[in-house]
């Protein structure tokens, strides 16, 4: 049960943070272009890099702004009714009342809250060196990025904003703004809206899948397939054998 409220809790926290991990609309990624090799036009769109992402940005991020995001997600979501969260992985509701998954979860773990909480911050501090090692490769992709969307006048242009006074504070904060408390505040109301809509994404996923054939079942494998599949997995095909035994037991 518990396995369930944290999974369901996990997925409204994601579809929580997708509208500002999205901040346009959807739509197909193009390919990527011919990398750009004029190098006054390069030069430019690195300076503008140093202006809106900066080394040192992912720790910003994530070093506050990232903890205080997805405490905000996980206080909405602990409020919303269980019945809507364990809808989510498959689990039939019509039993459940309209208690919400705070509620239960001061039953099971009074601590719930905190834990998360130390989870988060640790999970944050542990990535944030790792994030700081990706993110020479990432300003160079922005500048890519930017030199394949901006002439070098219009880089010039914007550099020289940058340099203002008001262009250097709007930029240094570009990439943190959508993730301040007064936007997330606003994104607090997504998952109740996402809740409410999962019942006809699911069906629409569905019929839009019908086509595809079913997924096989292991005793649909033929014997090379199933030998294939025990290398994969690292296991003797005699244990495989009888783990699949075990769990069609258990279906």
């Amino acid at each position: 049960m518990r396995f369930v409220f944290f999974s369901a809790a996990v997925a409204a926290s994601f579809a929580s943070a997708m509208p500002v991990l999205a901040a346009e609309p959807a739509q197909k990624a193009p390919a990527i272009a011919a990398p750009v090799t004029d190098p006054a036009r390069i030069a430019a769109a690195r300076q503008t890099v140093d202006y809106v992402f900066p080394l040192g940005t992912y720790a910003r991020l994530m070093n506050g702004t990232l903890d205080k995001m997805m405490d905000s997600i996980m206080d909405s979501t602990m409020k919303l009714p269980l019945k809507q969260l364990a809808g989510l992985s498959g689990v039939n509701t019509e039993k459940l009342g309209e208690a919400s998954m705070e509620e239960i979860m001061q039953i099971y773990d009074p601590a719930f809250k905190q834990r998360m909480q130390i989870s988060t911050r640790t999970m944050m501090n542990e990535m944030i060196p790792l994030m700081t090692q990706v993110e020479p490769g990432i300003r160079e992709g922005l500048t890519q990025a930017y030199a394949g969307r901006y002439t070098t006048a219009q880089l010039g242009e914007l550099n020289t904003f940058f340099a203002t006074p008001t262009g250097k504070a709007y930029a240094a904060d570009s990439y943190l703004v959508m993730m301040s408390p007064e936007v997330m505040a606003k994104m607090q109301g997504f998952v109740p809206k996402l809740m409410e809509q999962m019942p006809a994404i699911v069906e629409k996923v569905k019929a839009a899948s019908a086509t595809l054939p079913e997924p096989r079942a292991y005793a649909d494998l033929s014997k090379s397939e199933r030998a294939r599949l025990a290398k994969l997995l690292g296991v003797s095909e005699a244990q495989l054998e009888k783990d699949e035994k075990a769990k069609a037991e258990a279906e």
